[in-house]
């Protein structure tokens, strides 16, 4: 009788590096039940309980993820996503328990990818902690510089500019744009939208592309990208000729 042996240098648990996600949230009864969570899906995760904390146990664990409150004590989640963000380019999936559009936004500004509002399912928590990971794997494309007028996106350098001027987007608003600009005029709906950008298989999360656009609007001019109301949006180039 043939007995079948593993092979000697195929992977084990030992060899797979865990996936680390700091938790940054000062309601120790959520901060323990979203990193329960979080754990029992396999992650490693660490916990911060206010902004200084927080600064501090992203520069030492250096996680793959951060899941930031945006009201901390100490200092705020805005702020504490803006330190961290200016060390390296991290995800980051922001937590709130306000609604405000402003507030969203102003997070959404300083790096943020994704946002959601208290009470949340702790399953969509981890879907789109999973997206967020799958995506900061992809490779960078190799395509070259798509030129529309007088604005240029180059995926190679992710730096785009406007006139002649640099233009600073964040990863998310950088990725959004550059999908919208490479079928201008083409309407895509929110929900591809977040499945080609943020890898989102379900259509939670929808206003996060609003707001994601409201951003870019700020930065590029209003008239870059148009609303199909009721269906998503499209790059108009018509105002960059």
């Amino acid at each position: 009788m043939l007995r079948t042996r593993p092979p000697r240098n195929g992977p084990t648990m030992r060899h797979v590096t865990r996936r680390r996600i700091a938790v940054v949230e000062d309601e120790a009864t959520i901060a323990s039940s979203v990193a329960a969570r979080l754990r029992s899906e396999g992650f490693d995760v660490e916990i911060a309980r206010d902004g200084f904390e927080a600064i501090d146990l992203c520069r030492a664990y250096r996680p793959d993820l951060v899941v930031l409150d945006l009201m901390l004590p100490g200092v705020d989640g805005l702020e504490v996503c803006r330190r961290i963000q200016s060390d390296r380019q991290i995800p980051v999936l922001m937590l709130t328990a306000r609604d405000s559009e402003t507030d969203l936004e102003v997070g959404l500004g300083v790096g943020a990818d994704d946002y959601m509002t208290k009470p949340f399912s702790p399953r969509e928590l981890v879907a789109r902690v999973r997206a967020l990971l799958r995506r900061a794997d992809r490779p960078a494309p190799a395509d070259d510089p798509i030129r529309l007028g007088t604005l240029v996106i180059d995926p190679a350098t992710r730096i785009v500019t406007l006139e002649g001027r640099d233009v600073h987007l964040t990863a998310t608003e950088f990725d959004l744009l550059h999908r919208l600009a490479q079928t201008p005029h083409v309407v895509y709906a929110r929900r591809r939208l977040l499945s080609e950008v943020w890898g989102y298989r379900a259509g939670a999360g929808e206003r996060t592309v609003d707001s994601h656009v409201r951003a870019i609007r700020r930065k590029l001019g209003r008239s870059v990208i148009r609303t199909a109301h009721g269906i998503g949006y499209a790059l108009d180039t018509n105002c960059l000729l």
